[in-house]
C-alpha cells in the first residue's frame, strides 16, 4: 500500500507561502476566498484581523479556522509548496525567542528567559495553558525584562518544545506529576521565594492556580489572565471531544488544533506566522496530540475548580490577585471574572482589557504589560 494512503495529515498540513506582517487572511461563513486586509495597532504594532464567524464545528477540522483555511489553499507557485519534510524544514527554527532546554530531573523542559538573575524588580514565572505553549508569552515578557524584571516563561511538558513522555514511561500527564515537575524546574532555575506568578489558560493553566494553591509562600504576587476559576465555568468543546473514546484519539492528532482553538477564542486571526509556531510541535510528531489527550482525560473539571474556588475564597486566600481580563474572550465571560472577585474583593482586583480574547498576552500584549507593570 503506498505511503501516502497510510499517512493521511499531510493532506491537511499544506502551507501556503508566508504573508507579509500587515496582511492576514480573512474567512467568510459561505465559502473559502482570500483578501488581503490591512491591520492596525497601537504604538505601529501589527494587529491580527477580527474572525467573522467564530462557530464551533466539531468535525471542521480545517476548514473552520480562518489561518487554517489559508494553509489549505493552493500557491500561486506550486513549485514553492511542498511535502511535510519540507514544511517542517521552514519553520523548525521558529518560535524559540528567548528559549532554552533545561534538564530537570529526567525531563527535558523548554524554558523562556529574559531579563538577569540580579534585576531589582524581581523574578515573574509566567505559566500557559492547554493546548498553547509559552511562546504567546514572548512580547509581555521580553518588556516586562525592559522594566527591570527577571522573567521565566516554561513549557509545560507535553506542550511546545518541551518532552512528551509516553504515558507509563515516566510521566503520566497527572496534576501530582505536573506539580512535582514544576517544583523540581524550579529548584533546577534556582528561583528564589517568593517570586511573582503569571497563569492563563485551561488544563495545565488550572494547574498552576492549585500549584499556587498548595505554595503560597513561594509567591509575593500572582495575576491571573483567563482562567476558569469557577464551578460554573464552561468547557470548551475541544476538551469535551478528547474525553470522548476513538474520537479523542483522532482529535488530538489534527496539526491545527492549537492554533484553531486560539481564534476561537479571540476575536482576531492569528498570523500565518504565529500560527505557524503553534502548529509546529502538532505537526512534527504524534507526542503533542497524545499528551494534550492524556491530560484532558485526566483531569477531573469539577475537583479542579473547586479546589479553585474555594481556595481563592476570602479566609483562605490573602496574596494579592490581580485579574486581568479579556472582555472578548468567546470561552470565558466577563461574568466569571466578576463572580471570582466578588469571593474575595479584598485580595482580588479585576482589571479589564478590552479588545482581548481568551490570550490576552497574545492579543494585546502591550495592555497585559501595562496591568503587570502596575500591579507588581
Amino acid at each position: 500500500m503506498p505511503l501516502s494512503l497510510l499517512s493521511p495529515l499531510p493532506l491537511l498540513h499544506s502551507f501556503s507561502p508566508t504573508k507579509s506582517s500587515a496582511s492576514r487572511i480573512r474567512a467568510t461563513p459561505s465559502r473559502l476566498r482570500l483578501s488581503v486586509v490591512k491591520a492596525t495597532s497601537e504604538k505601529g504594532s501589527s494587529r491580527n484581523v477580527p474572525e467573522d464567524d467564530p462557530s464551533f464545528n466539531p468535525f471542521g477540522f480545517v476548514t473552520d479556522n480562518p489561518s487554517s483555511r489559508s494553509a489549505i489553499q493552493l500557491p500561486e507557485s506550486p513549485a514553492e509548496d511542498g511535502n511535510v519534510g519540507q514544511m517542517l524544514y521552514r519553520t523548525e527554527d521558529k518560535g524559540r525567542e528567548f528559549g532554552s532546554t533545561i534538564k530537570s530531573g529526567k525531563l527535558r523542559w523548554f524554558v523562556r528567559e529574559t531579563g538577569s538573575k540580579e534585576s531589582r524588580r524581581g523574578t515573574v514565572v509566567f505559566l500557559h495553558g492547554a493546548p498553547t505553549q509559552s511562546f504567546s508569552y514572548r512580547t509581555v515578557m521580553s518588556e516586562m525584562s525592559e522594566f527591570g524584571f527577571h522573567c521565566y516563561a516554561p513549557d509545560w511538558i507535553g506542550f511546545g518544545f518541551s518532552d512528551k513522555p509516553q504515558p507509563g514511561y515516566g510521566f503520566n500527564y497527572t496534576e501530582k506529576e505536573y506539580h512535582e515537575a514544576f517544583d523540581k524546574l524550579l529548584d533546577t532555575l534556582e528561583i528564589k521565594s517568593p517570586f511573582f506568578l503569571v497563569v492563563q489558560g485551561f488544563l495545565v493553566g488550572s494547574y498552576g492556580l492549585t500549584w499556587a494553591l498548595k505554595n503560597p509562600s513561594k509567591i509575593e504576587k500572582i495575576a491571573i489572565l483567563n482562567t476558569p476559576l469557577t464551578v460554573s465555568s464552561p468547557v470548551p468543546g475541544l476538551f469535551k471531544q478528547l474525553r470522548i473514546p476513538l474520537f479523542g484519539e483522532f482529535t488530538c492528532q489534527n496539526a491545527i488544533l492549537a492554533e484553531r482553538f486560539i481564534e476561537g477564542g479571540s476575536p482576531y486571526v492569528l498570523k500565518n506566522e504565529k500560527a505557524d509556531v503553534y502548529r509546529l510541535p502538532y505537526l512534527s510528531s504524534g507526542g503533542p496530540g497524545f499528551a494534550l489527550l492524556e491530560t484532558a482525560k485526566k483531569i477531573n473539571f469539577g475537583d479542579t475548580l473547586g479546589q479553585i474556588a474555594n481556595g481563592f475564597s476570602s479566609g483562605s486566600w490573602d496574596k494579592p490577585t490581580l485579574l486581568a481580563w479579556g472582555i472578548a474572550d468567546k470561552y470565558l465571560s466577563q461574568s466569571i471574572a466578576e463572580e471570582f472577585e466578588k469571593q474575595n474583593p479584598q485580595n482580588v482586583k479585576l482589571r479589564l482589557i478590552e479588545g482581548a480574547g481568551h490570550l490576552p498576552q497574545e492579543d494585546w500584549p502591550e495592555k497585559v504589560v501595562a496591568a503587570l507593570r502596575s500591579f507588581f
